[in-house]
């Protein structure tokens, strides 16, 4: 069994969910990890984002329909780094577990036999069977959270699925930390939302803040990790450091 499976999940979109899992998982690979970054979000983008296509490949649909994770996966340009990769036939599989026995255990089974040191899972932004899934295969938790306004609004129902999945189908699920995202030091919104989640979460928020950053925007277009995309970017600073934070509180 893999030593890590890191679910990163928040049910709102757009608060740097993928960006957090791709970067992370490239800077984890550089650290000489071998990481599969398992794609469970129909709309893909951490395969795209990889410069992976989408189309007529096998993904974690087949995953979830029994066919082999080694028939699956594919090697990225970075070394170390592997994706089993996702489109949008998952969003059909949401409706197709519901008959299966045991639908909540379907990817845990799948990946029992993955040999890896880390596996990141990015997650649907819903928290629905794809997520339970998710939730129940794991045994930690990320939670990037946007530095905005409606940051906390949400969290709380997230939290309480994440409890639900301790007391049912994973009781050794951890939270592994909050992140905080698109972090604007110019903007005192920031700074009251980064103090208002230290204040709830307190140890559990990572020292890393990860900026607003606009070659952290650009890297995905063009199919890389914001390290080959431009490593001297305030963004790949940042997730690096993130990175090595992660790993500290996996190790320790």
């Amino acid at each position: 069994m893999t030593k890590t499976v890191i679910a990163v999940v928040n049910q709102k979109g757009g608060v740097g969910k993928t960006t957090t899992c791709i970067n992370v998982a490239s800077q984890l690979a550089q650290d000489k990890k071998t990481v599969l970054l398992l794609d469970f979000d129909p709309q893909g983008n951490s395969t795209s984002g990889l410069g992976l296509q989408k189309e007529n490949i096998e993904t974690s649909y087949d995953l979830l329909k029994g066919m082999p994770l080694s028939n699956i996966v594919q090697e990225t340009h970075v070394a170390k780094l592997y994706v089993l990769p996702a489109n949008s036939n998952l969003a059909g599989a949401e409706v197709e577990l519901v008959g299966v026995n045991q639908r909540e255990f379907v990817l845990k089974k799948a990946i029992e036999s993955a040999d890896y040191d880390y596996i990141i899972i990015d997650c649907p932004p819903s928290l629905g069977l794809l997520t339970v899934n998710a939730l129940t295969a794991a045994n930690s938790v990320l939670i990037p959270v946007q530095a905005e306004y409606y940051a906390l609004e949400g969290l709380s129902q997230l939290l309480n699925t994440v409890q639900a999945i301790r007391g049912t189908t994973n009781p050794g699920l951890e939270l592994l930390g909050i992140v905080l995202t698109m972090y604007d030091k110019r903007n005192s919104l920031s700074d009251q939302v980064h103090l208002e989640i230290e204040n709830y979460f307190g140890d559990k928020l990572f020292n890393t803040l990860i900026p607003r950053n606009v070659r952290l925007a650009e890297a995905p277009s063009y199919g890389r990790t914001i390290f080959e995309h431009d490593k001297w970017s305030k963004g790949a600073r940042a997730y690096k450091a993130l990175a090595k934070e992660l790993s500290k509180r996996v190790e320790s």
